[in-house]
């Protein structure tokens, strides 16, 4: 007998400090602010809607690569009709977005690791600070 309030109060008290970040959060009513992504002033939209964007833009970008690489389909017509090169370097990073100010700080907030991206491309900004 004495055995099973023994476990139960260390399963109670287990499940109460497992949980406290969850407890915590909800009771204190705070969430971390979304960061604010922004188009640059030269840039009138992105490829494609930003909801679709936030939701499958590694979708998209797979899809460029295979395009590419497999298919050698080298540009993309967004849904409102305009024209892209399929690049990440070269669109969506060379153009608008800064890796450090765009990627890095929405994959901070996500708690998504940096995907693999990186093992082929650069940044460009990065890469032009390092040549000068």
């Amino acid at each position: 007998m004495r055995e099973r309030v023994l476990i139960g109060t260390g399963l109670a008290l287990f499940l109460a400090l497992f949980t406290y970040p969850v407890w915590w959060a909800a009771a204190s009513g705070t969430r971390a602010a979304a960061p604010q992504l922004q188009l640059p002033q030269h840039a009138s939209a992105c490829v494609a809607p930003a909801s679709f964007m936030r939701a499958s833009h590694m979708q998209l970008l797979s899809s460029w690569r295979n395009d590419a690489v497999r298919r050698g389909v080298h540009k993309f017509r967004s849904p409102d009709g305009r024209v892209y090169d399929v690049s990440l370097s070269g669109t969506c990073l060379g153009q608008c977005h800064s890796k450090a100010e765009f990627c890095d700080r929405c994959h901070a907030y996500s708690g998504v690791s940096t995907p693999s991206c990186w093992q082929c491309h650069n940044d460009p900004q990065l890469a032009a600070r390092s040549i000068q």
